[in-house]
């Protein structure tokens, strides 16, 4: 009897403990959320185990917005558990609403079942991709970096344009720009690019990378595997880089080891053909040779990978339609599918991928793999010490925006990059030069070269300057020059140059102010004297450039390619 009621009382304590045990897994169970006290690796494994299909394809999308506010539709994909967003250029001259909109849609976010945060992105790269406008500093960019060949140089810029990204509640750039400066008639890179040497681009991409981590910004390297060997723009067209692997691997793929090897959180994929390499037709961003072969498996990499903007044509000549085109991203190993344009509820892109993954086991994983992805990423990220604020305060910008420590080192960096490509009679003075006319388009030019020499005479034209504006220019000109003995004047395109070149045959003293691409001086060499700054409406190279005519210091920088 004794025995009895013991055993009937262990029964009892058993039955109790699993109904208490059932109890307390399924009370955790329901109210496990983004910011439940579990670490990372298992709390992302939780949640994308409770993901419907629906929320675990969400997490793979970002999209972008038409107009100064994201519409209702972007709300509503939110709602529905979008992971990203983009803010593109043409919806950030007021950066106090774009603060406010990324407070809006990060409180929508933050509704849903989850309470996933958004990767809010943008393209901030420096120099002339420069995406979030407004009060937001206009830097000298990778190529005034490169020439300066200082790696504290690309560290601070990063950290400096982070910190502004952040104050807005941006957490991701698409940068930095690590395509090599390969194809000097290139205007899609550019000046975007540090350089041709892939190991000093290698060196200054992981200080960029190591400047925007410490600001609080996630970086992403591009364009994989690289753009600089091509004058096309995937915009409109697919590239096609015709070169063998063995050149491939000794250039292209380097700056992407050392970024690597310091544990880039994010590569975008580029639209770029590679035909002797992988000769399926398919560009990198949809190449599962490239992606999961090479990047993942044989470079080792473990971060993100996000698609290049599909709705360029480098992207769907490819794929065909734009739902094939995002199933092929995620099957090539992409894990966020990047959208300018937001896409309807019911589009094809949405509801035949959505289809898929309930007959496709394979196609669900590989998506499953790439939301675990992103959700570990936003873990590590948004529990930091140091993520942007989810819900900016628009009030606030003005206190960060422009950093006032950001624009002391932008002037100094901007003097550091300046080169002497022709020294002729430089510097000048009031004395030796005469009277002065100043010829560009600037503003910031006009300005800093009025500071030292305020009794120059102006003529100006428009910077993206036509065929029709040229030639008035050229046949005005002659009316303007003849009372004056040196000629300052900026060049920013071919144009410029052609207008440059009217005093090829006069004995006036011309210098030369390049702001764009180095390779614009190559007409040029007959002038007295030829600067080049690399750098597109940036009033800090301006003051450095007008800082070397005056006398003011010596220059220092390298062009940071050969001929």
């Amino acid at each position: 009897m004794y025995i009895k009621k013991i055993t009937a009382s262990l029964v009892a304590l058993v039955i109790f403990a699993v109904v208490v045990n059932f109890d307390i897994c399924a009370q955790s169970s329901e109210h496990v959320d983004f910011w439940s006290d579990i670490p990372n690796e298992k709390l992302a494994a939780t949640l994308i185990d409770e993901m419907t299909d629906s929320e675990l394809l969400s997490q793979t999308f970002m999209f972008g917005w038409a107009g100064a506010e994201p519409s209702e539709l972007l709300y509503q994909w939110v709602a529905r558990g979008l992971g990203s967003v983009k803010v593109f250029g043409w919806n950030t001259d007021d950066i106090k609403l774009v603060a406010k909109s990324i407070t809006g849609l990060q409180k929508k976010s933050a509704e849903g079942r989850f309470k996933i945060p958004l990767f809010v992105a943008t393209d901030q790269e420096g120099g002339w991709i420069r995406h979030v406008k407004g009060d937001t500093s206009i830097t000298p960019g990778n190529m005034a970096i490169g020439a300066s060949g200082y790696p504290s140089d690309s560290w601070y810029s990063a950290y400096y344009i982070s910190k502004e990204l952040k104050a807005l509640g941006i957490n991701m750039n698409f940068a930095p720009t690590v395509d090599l400066f390969t194809n000097h008639n290139s205007t899609i890179i550019g000046t975007r690019s540090f350089g041709e040497d892939p190991d000093k681009t290698g060196i200054l991409g992981a200080a960029f990378v190591a400047g925007s981590e410490a600001a609080g910004v996630i970086p992403t390297a591009k364009h994989f595997p690289g753009h600089g060997d091509t004058e096309l723009d995937s915009h409109g067209k697919l590239p096609v880089i015709d070169i063998s692997f063995d050149t491939f691997k000794t250039r292209e793929i380097i700056p992407y080891t050392y970024l690597i090897k310091e544990k880039v959180p994010a590569i975008m994929s580029g639209h770029l053909s590679y035909p002797n390499i992988d000769n399926s037709g398919a560009p990198a961003s949809l190449s599962k040779y490239f992606l999961t072969d090479l990047l993942r498996d044989q470079l080792g990499y473990q971060g993100l990978i996000i698609t290049d903007d599909m709705m360029m044509v480098g992207a769907t000549v490819y794929a065909g339609t734009m739902s094939n085109a995002f199933k092929i991203a995620l099957e090539a190993g992409n894990d966020i599918v990047l959208s300018s344009t937001t896409a309807r509820l019911n589009e094809a892109l949405w509801i035949k991928n959505l289809e898929l993954m309930t007959t496709d086991e394979k196609f669900r994983q590989r998506v499953k793999d790439a939301a675990y992805r992103v959700i570990k990423t936003k873990l590590e990220y948004f529990k930091s010490e140091n993520s942007a604020p989810l819900f900016p305060d628009s009030k606030d910008v003005d206190k960060y925006i422009p950093d006032r420590d950001g624009e002391k080192f932008f002037i100094e960096q901007a003097c550091r990059s300046i080169t002497v490509e022709k020294q002729g009679s430089l510097p000048i003075t009031r004395d030796t030069a005469g009277k002065i006319l100043l010829m560009g388009s600037l503003h910031e030019f006009f300005k800093a070269a009025k500071e030292r020499f305020p009794d120059a005479g102006e003529f100006s034209f428009t910077y993206e300057t036509g065929p029709n504006e040229t030639q008035w220019v050229l046949d005005n000109i002659g009316k303007v020059e003849s009372g004056f003995d040196t000629i300052v004047i900026c060049v920013s395109n071919e144009n410029h140059v052609k207008i440059a070149n009217y005093f090829k045959n006069s004995r006036k003293k011309v210098i030369i102010l390049s702001t764009m691409s180095p390779t614009l001086t190559a007409d040029l060499q007959w002038a007295d004297s030829i600067l080049l700054g690399y750098s597109w409406r940036c009033g800090y190279t301006m003051e450095a450039l007008m800082a070397v005519v005056n006398g003011e210091y010596v220059p220092k920088g390298v062009r940071p390619y050969k001929d």
